[in-house]
Order: structure tokens, then C-alpha cells, then sequence
């Protein structure tokens, strides 16, 4: 049976969670310290770990706090058609492994990103990145999130790793509907996962120029069943917060005067945007999870063996502990955004979804280089997720391109 959770959890849902959800971490942090009681969706209890130091703790001792999630103790209380159920439920991916055999999937992974062409990237970028801007540069008005941010990373991964074109349309869709947690989460899932088997299957058959043959290839030896899953992994990894952190990044550009007032030269500050993003509306806010592997105390709370901790990034971020002045810190990389110790996102990944965001926002400017928001900034309404934060919609406007 799983653990009962104090009184005062607080639900990582709703409108204040939604739109200010820093505000929110910052009263629970005074509430109950760096590890907080929460709920997720139908009041099934985690904690969410909000230190800095706390997090790293917990993310460098993978032998106290374990990824593999059949550990849980609070299954008893997940439905089966939980909306949570594809980010949670184990499944046979690096995502979940430990020891040796993550080590081993992980290596086989790195190795595959580190190999991807980097100026081949970034050219695939601006292609999709001109393609979307094509479609909308004549009406002098869009929704930079939906016509453009959502529309480009998966396309540009699912290129890297042998997709063919024809099939990321529905990808995007499918990848987007499973990580929205809520109706229909499970089935969109489990059509990404038919797709990616397939793909897989026929590069086994007829290997190319891309990350799921280099892992077919790959002395580790992997399986055909690993490599589905940790494909899945990295597209669902590489769509969402990559889309994130444009739309995030372009929000801040649109409505800060530090960033604002260089948009028609725009290049020198992207880097910059884009780095303070990652520590003030970074788009994996919270990230599932761990569980304990034997009763402990953490942050003063006594944490049960099978606990579900769930990662506080964006809270990590704004830990006064360690940032007592707000944004003097953004022009470091000592962000937990991408996480930390060995389950943390790949460096060669990092580095893949700083060239597609990068490549993004950089083409927007350079093609519309009066857009402007065209709501009031305090009007901008963010997605209902608990674990990601990007916006619902970035409307703006521009003069009109024939």
C-alpha cells in the first residue's frame, strides 16, 4: 500500500499551478522546506523535490533512489487509464534501466547522437523552420507556438533518426496527445510505439545514414525491442521540450525590453535568451521520477521505501540557496534543466536541441523582423501539464511578406 501523504499536499494542477507556477513553488518551498507532498492527477501522492542540492542528491545516488518504477509503492491507487501511465509505467527503455544496462544503452546512445552532423542539422532546421514560416509570412499575423514552435523539432529528429517525411505529421500529433496527459494519452502512445517498431524493423533490413541504424550497428548488440524503446524515448524527449523551449524563448524575446529592442538584429541575444529560459521557464518544470529504494529522511521528510519523487527542476532553478538575486545566475550553465548525474538528458542531445531552437528563433527573426506580440503579455496562457511548461499560443503579428 502506498504511503500516506501529509496534510497540505498540494496538486500539481489547476489554474495557479498553470499560469504561475513559480509563485506556487516558492510558498511551498516556505510550506514545507525542499521536499514537498503532492498529488498528480486523481490525488495519487509523490513528492515533489524542490532543493537544489536536494535534487542533485537524489540523482547522484542512483543506488537510494532507484528508476526503475516497478518499485512503486502507490500503484494500488493508479487506474488503468491513468493519464500519467506512459511516463510512468515500466517499460523495457533506457529510460527505466539501471547499473550496467543502462550504462550499456546509454554508451550505445550517446555514441549514435554524438555522430549526427551538426551542420546537417541545423540546415534541416532552418528547411522546416522556412517551410512554416512560408505558410503564414503573407498574413502579417500567427500563433508562434501552434503554426510554428510545435511543428519543428519532431520533424528535424525524426529526419536524424530515418523517419521518412511523409510519417511526422501524424508523430507530431500522437507524441503531443500522449505527453498532454489526458484522453486518448495511451492510446496516441501506443501508435507512436507501432511506428517506431516498424521503423527499426526496416533499417535492420536496409540500414542508412541515421541514428537507428548506428545503434543497430552498435557493438552493445542492442536488440530490436531496446532500440524501439529508447527511439521512443528520445523522439518524446526530443519533440516536446525542444518545442518548449523555442516557444518559451520567443516569449521572452517578445516581451522583455533586454531582448525586445535587438529583434531586428536579433543574433547576438538568442544565445542569451535562450540560456535564461533554461533557468527561468525551463520546459521539463518536473520530471518523474524516482523511487527509494529504503526508507530515508530527505529535506526533513521521511520518505517511505517505494516513494515517488518526482524531480523539481524549475524549482531546483529558483532555489534561493543557491540564486538568491533573481537572473544574476542566467549566464551560467549550472542549471538542473537537462538534469544531472547519469539518468540526466545526453550531452550530444543537449547540443542537438540547442542547434534546432537556436536555428528556429533564428530564422523567424531574420524572415519577420517587426513581429510583435499582438495580446497583451499578462493575457498568455500556458498548457495544462504537470510535468512541462510551454505556452498554449504566441500570437503575434508582423508586416505582411509577398
Amino acid at each position: 500500500m502506498s504511503t500516506p501523504q501529509p496534510a497540505l499536499a498540494t496538486p500539481l494542477s489547476g489554474p495557479r499551478f498553470q499560469q504561475t507556477s513559480a509563485d506556487l513553488y516558492a510558498d511551498m518551498r516556505r510550506t514545507h522546506g525542499p521536499v514537498a507532498p503532492v498529488l498528480l492527477d486523481g490525488d495519487v501522492p509523490a513528492w515533489l523535490v524542490l532543493g537544489y542540492r536536494e535534487v542533485q542528491y537524489v540523482v547522484s545516488n542512483p543506488e537510494v533512489f532507484g528508476r526503475d518504477s516497478r518499485r512503486w509503492n502507490a500503484w494500488d491507487r493508479v487506474p488503468p487509464d491513468w493519464p500519467l501511465l506512459p511516463l510512468l509505467a515500466y517499460q523495457p527503455t533506457m529510460m527505466f534501466a539501471e547499473g550496467a544496462e543502462h550504462r550499456r544503452r546509454a554508451e550505445a546512445l550517446d555514441e549514435a547522437l554524438g555522430a549526427v552532423d551538426q551542420f546537417e542539422l541545423g540546415a534541416r532546421a532552418e528547411q522546416v523552420a522556412d517551410g512554416l514560416v512560408d505558410a503564414f509570412a503573407g498574413s502579417g499575423e500567427a500563433d508562434l507556438i501552434t503554426q510554428y514552435a510545435d511543428g519543428i523539432p519532431l520533424p528535424v529528429v525524426a529526419r536524424m533518426i530515418g523517419v521518412p517525411d511523409a510519417e511526422t505529421a501524424d508523430l507530431v500529433r500522437d507524441v503531443y496527445q500522449t505527453h498532454a496527459a489526458g484522453e486518448g494519452a495511451n492510446e496516441a502512445y501506443a501508435r507512436v510505439r507501432d511506428k517506431v517498431r516498424r521503423l527499426v524493423e526496416a533499417r535492420r533490413r536496409a540500414p542508412g545514414p541515421d541514428v537507428t541504424s548506428r545503434l543497430l550497428g552498435h557493438p552493445a548488440a542492442l536488440a530490436d525491442e531496446e532500440i524501439t524503446e529508447d527511439l521512443l524515448h528520445l523522439m518524446n524527449a526530443g519533440q516536446l521540450p525542444t518545442a518548449y523551449w523555442i516557444g518559451n524563448t520567443l516569449r521572452l524575446m517578445l516581451t522583455d525590453d533586454r531582448f525586445a529592442m535587438t529583434l531586428a538584429g536579433g543574433r547576438r541575444s538568442v544565445g542569451q535568451a535562450l540560456n535564461e529560459v533554461l533557468w527561468e521557464d525551463t520546459p521539463t518544470q518536473n520530471f518523474p521520477g524516482r523511487f527509494a529504494v529504503h526508507d530515508l529522511r530527505l529535506g526533513g521528510r521521511q520518505i517511505r521505501r517505494g516513494d515517488l519523487l518526482i524531480l523539481g527542476l524549475a524549482a531546483a532553478n529558483q532555489d534561493p540557496l543557491v540564486r538568491p538575486v533573481p537572473q544574476a545566475s542566467t549566464g551560467n550553465q549550472a542549471y538542473l534543466s537537462f538534469s544531472h548525474g547519469e539518468h540526466r538528458c545526453p550531452y550530444a542531445a543537449q547540443e542537438i536541441a540547442k542547434v534546432i531552437a537556436e536555428a528556429a528563433i533564428e530564422v523567424l527573426l531574420d524572415r519577420l523582423p517587426d513581429v510583435g506580440l499582438a495580446v497583451p503579455a499578462d493575457t498568455l496562457a500556458w498548457r495544462p501539464s504537470p510535468l512541462f511548461r510551454g505556452l498554449a499560443a504566441l500570437p503575434v503579428k508582423f508586416t505582411p511578406a509577398w
